[in-house]
């Protein structure tokens, strides 16, 4: 593709549009990581930015705090000098649930991410109380329970059940699916949608909502004072949540290709899909500053 008054470019590498940017906020999963293993050549161009001088802040839709994150990412091999900081949806959510201190809580979602509450009965110094659906205060969905197995339609007598309490759910990861390798499993945010479609109360917490990307700039702003809008990029691959999200921001966003959306984008031949292309902008509601297959440098 060549850049002109409607299309986007498709850039070789970061370092074609490195130089027009004091600052970098990525996404992890599907442009860093796949779940399983890291991409070095992510971790390189990132690194490389930060060596220019630019900082990189991770900001990632995953349902665990901060420091959680930062563990599963260093134990896939992210070199820790590839980002200054990072910021997780999660992290958004525990602050919410602290804030909820005292209410009972129905936790609708896989056990691995129990460190959720078990950083927020840290924080405030007591246990969380948790409870089955018919007795909380409100919910928090983390994602389905088995999502290798399951559907979202698996969870619409619960969520029915849910609704006809008038429970609010906390949705701790927007993402409606995720590449874990080859494979797409579901995400919370999958949940979240069946719920407000049948009439459900449902706070968001991550991208593209509004909230993770001020909690993004205030990480930046730490590291390197107030920036103008226009040296910062963002860098995903989701267009529901990254391309979407930066286009609310106001940001600048280096698309990956080859990310989630791989294969609705992938003609016959392994050729660039134009026309599905043009279409995901449109149903995302924006459009990115440039196009990359995956990232390098």
């Amino acid at each position: 593709m060549t850049a002109d008054s409607s299309r986007v470019s498709l850039i070789a590498g970061l370092r074609d549009i490195a130089d027009g940017y004091d600052a970098i906020l990525c996404d992890g999963w599907g442009v860093l990581i796949d779940g399983r293993r890291h991409f070095p050549e992510a971790a390189e161009a990132l690194r490389r930015f930060r060596a220019k001088g630019g900082a990189v802040v991770l900001i990632t839709n995953a349902s665990r705090p901060d420091d959680e994150v930062r563990r599963q990412l260093l134990g896939l091999g992210v070199p820790q000098d590839c980002f200054d900081d990072l910021v997780s949806a999660g992290e958004l959510a525990l602050r919410e649930i602290i804030a909820r201190d005292g209410q009972a809580v129905y936790h609708l979602g896989p056990a691995r991410d129990d460190g959720l509450f078990r950083e927020a009965a840290r924080r405030l110094g007591a246990p969380v109380m948790r409870v089955g659906p018919e007795a909380a205060d409100y919910v928090v969905c983390t994602g389905l329970f088995n999502d290798r197995n399951e559907t979202p339609a698996d969870y619409d007598e619960q969520l029915a059940t849910l609704k006809a309490r008038d429970l609010t759910m906390l949705c701790a990861n927007p993402d409606i699916v995720v590449a874990i390798g080859n494979d797409l499993v579901y995400c919370a945010g999958a949940l979240a949608e069946r719920y407000k479609a049948m009439g459900g109360r449902v706070l968001t917490f991550g991208k593209p909502h509004a909230p993770i990307y001020a909690a993004a700039r205030e990480r930046l702003r730490n590291l390197r004072g107030d920036l103008d809008i226009s040296r910062i990029l963002a860098i995903g691959d989701g267009a529901f949540t990254d391309l979407a999200g930066a286009g609310r921001a106001g940001l600048d966003l280096l698309f990956i290709m080859h990310g989630v959306h791989r294969e609705e984008l992938q003609a016959e031949g392994g050729a660039l899909d134009e026309a599905a292309l043009e279409s995901l902008f449109a149903r995302a509601g924006a459009r990115p500053k440039a196009l990359a297959r995956e990232l390098f440098w």
